[in-house]
Formats: C-alpha cells, structure tokens, sequence
C-alpha cells in the first residue's frame, strides 16, 4: 500500500512541477527580460557546471539522511526557485534562479527515480517511469493550454501561476514514505569511493552514458531554447506558437508506450531508431523556413526522446549493484552533466550566429551518441532482447 500510494503521490508531483506557464514562450520571455540567447544558454552551462559539482555531494546526502527528507527539501527550494524566476529582470537575476534550480536539480537527480524504482515491482519499472515522465508532459500540456487561452502576452502572470502549480508539488511531497532509511555517516565516504571506481573503470557504461548525454542535450537544447527562435523563422505567430506548443507537449507524452515498444521491437532496435531519428530531425530543422517542416522537426525529435527516455532510466538503474542507488545514479548524473556543459556552449555560440550550424552540430551529435552506445552491444552488456 505504501508503495503504491508514493507512485500516485509521484505521479502528481510529476504533473504539477511539469506545469510551467511560460514553457511556450521561454526565450522570448527571458528576451523581454534582457537576456540574450547566448547569455541563457551562458547560464544553462553555469548552472550544469554548478550540478556537477553537487551531484555526488547530494547523492551522498540522500543516502545518509533518506530520500523522502531529500524530495521535500528540494521541492521547497524548487518553489522558491520560481518565485525568483517570476520577479526576475536582466541577467544576475536569472543567474540566481538557475543556481537554485542546480541545487534543486542535483538532489532530485536519482532519488526521485529511485523511490519509483524501489516502490514499483521491477518488471513494471520501465511503464512506471513512462507514466512518471507522460504526467509531467501532462502538466506541460495543461499549462500551455491556460497560456494560450488565457494568458497570452502577460509573462508575469504565466510567471506567477507557475508558482503556484510548485506550491502544491511542495506541498504533496511531504506526504511521501521514506523508501530508504538513513544510514550512518562514517559509511558514506568508503560506499562512495566505490561507486566511483565501478563507474569509472567500465568504459562500456561510460560510453553509454555520453551516448545518452548527446541526445538529451540535443533535445534540452532544440526544443526548450532554439524552437520558439525556429518558429519565429518559419513565420509563426506568438499564438499560435502557444497551440503547437500544446501539441508537441501531448506528442512527448508518448513515453508511456516505451515499455511496450521495447517489448515488440527490441532494446537495440528501439534505441537506433529514436537517435536516427533525432539525427534525422536536426537535419530537417536545419533546412527548413516553413511552419511545417518547424513544426514536423521538434515533433520528431520530441518523440525520439520521449520514446527513449524511460528505457534508459531502466537501463542505468538495472547497472546499479549498490544498495547507495541515489549515489550510484548522481555519479552517473555527474558525467552526463559534464557533456551537457560544454554542449551548451557550442549550442549556444553556434545559435548566436546560425541556427542552421547549431542544428548541424546536434544532428552530429545524436549520430556519435548512437556510435557510443553501439558499442555497448557490441560488447554483449545489453541482450538487446524484448524485455518488459
């Protein structure tokens, strides 16, 4: 009972934290705040490098002190993190509130997947985090929906109801049941070191691990940053870019047929066709001036990894031997992250000057990801087998 009243507990929390009011028009509204686009994706590097640097730190924490403790910490200071993004105005100020949301984002990173993962039976853990990652896309979809039809050009209030969809996800979280028990502190540093030298000296997992980090930064990059600039390009209006917003949002829901997709067609097969086709979606992007090749290009590269995304949380939690699953998965975190920072960059100075040529260096990367995991096969870690 426990266990499954923290999935519904989860799953709402999921919801809720995915209902970002300004999500459709996240650029323009830092713009209309004085940003440019390589100072936001300037802060986006400085805040993965902040990650970075707390990731095994906050594993370590969550470990010792429990992961329900850690759930609602971060949540609070997630709502805290958004108040201060609505009164945000220039740079420093959304400097501070993507250092806050680093903390927030480096002491969730494995410990909400983790209380799924120990509160789901393990063959059910790939629909799980399908349906966790569908009922965020869920909260995506309802807010772009009360932008388009309600908000409009009033970015503080988009700014201001986001604050309180937080709220509620802080609230809900304090109902969790602890998973974990906290353990002794001398523990901590020796378990640590451990998890480090396992992760480190398997190339295999490591290659696996900036195979994934190619893809998921493409995907940050394209279409949360580059897509409203692509959308502008291809001549689409604010609002309607508030209605394709709505509808790529439901398309990311797509991740609740992972589980089944991966039964019928295979582990490798799946994998290879969402990195070819978020290849093949950059490419398209890249070439295109007209709303209907914007629009076709973020919607494939939106399926590809919403489509991938709970069959890689299932694979890296099934790597983990150590009871210290939170640390295990920060340290995964931590190399992931660290592509992720100097991505960013180029994404955005390569943005700063062509579009076309960020696009191009996503689709390189999304095609090395795949050479990278590739050799996880050829290796014979993964039976590449259907699997539930």
């Amino acid at each position: 009972m426990m266990q499954k009243k923290n999935i519904y507990l989860m799953y709402a929390v999921s919801c809720l934290q995915g209902m970002v009011f300004y999500g459709p028009i996240a650029t323009l509204y830092r713009q209309a705040q004085g940003v440019s686009v390589f100072e936001i994706t300037l802060i986006e590097s400085i805040s993965l490098a902040l990650c970075l640097a707390l990731e095994l730190p906050w594993g370590i924490v969550a470990d010792r002190i429990g992961y329900k403790k850690t759930m609602v910490f971060c949540n609070l200071l997630y709502l805290i993190s958004k108040i201060v993004f609505w009164r945000a105005s220039g740079f420093p100020a959304f400097l501070l509130e993507r250092i806050m949301l680093s903390v927030v984002m480096a002491g969730l990173s494995g410990v909400d997947t983790s209380i799924l993962y120990l509160s789901a039976a393990k063959e059910n853990s790939q629909k799980v985090f399908g349906f966790y990652n569908s009922l965020g896309t869920a909260g995506l979809l309802a807010a772009a929906f009360v932008y388009s039809a309600v908000v409009g050009d009033n970015y503080r209030l988009a700014g201001f109801l986001t604050v309180v969809s937080y709220g509620a996800a802080a609230a809900l979280s304090l109902f969790l049941s602890e998973v974990k028990a906290g353990e002794r502190e001398k523990t901590a540093a020796k378990e640590f070191y451990s998890c480090l030298k396992r992760t480190l000296s398997d190339k295999y997992l490591f290659l696996f691990l900036l195979g994934i980090a190619f893809l998921n930064e493409t995907h940050q990059t394209v279409t949360v940053f580059l897509n409203q600039l692509l959308y502008v390009r291809a001549g689409i209006g604010s609002k309607a870019i508030g209605w394709l917003y709505m509808f790529v949002t439901v398309i990311g829901m797509c991740g609740v047929f992972s589980a089944a997709l991966t039964r019928r067609l295979g582990e490798r097969f799946l994998i290879r066709a969402c990195y070819l086709s978020a290849a093949a979606s950059c490419l398209l992007l890249a070439f295109t001036d007209i709303p209907l090749g914007a629009a076709g290009g973020i919607v494939m590269l939106r399926t590809a990894f919403g489509l991938f995304s709970p069959l890689q949380t299932r694979l890296q939690n099934e790597q983990i031997t150590t009871a210290d699953r939170a640390t295990a998965l920060s340290i995964n975190a931590v190399i992931i992250d660290s592509a992720g920072v100097g991505t960013n960059l180029v994404f955005g100075a390569l943005a700063e000057k062509s579009l076309t040529a960020a696009l191009l260096a996503g689709a390189c990367l999304c095609v090395t990801g795949l050479f990278f995991i590739e050799r996880i096969w050829r290796a014979k870690r993964f039976s590449g087998a259907d699997v539930s």
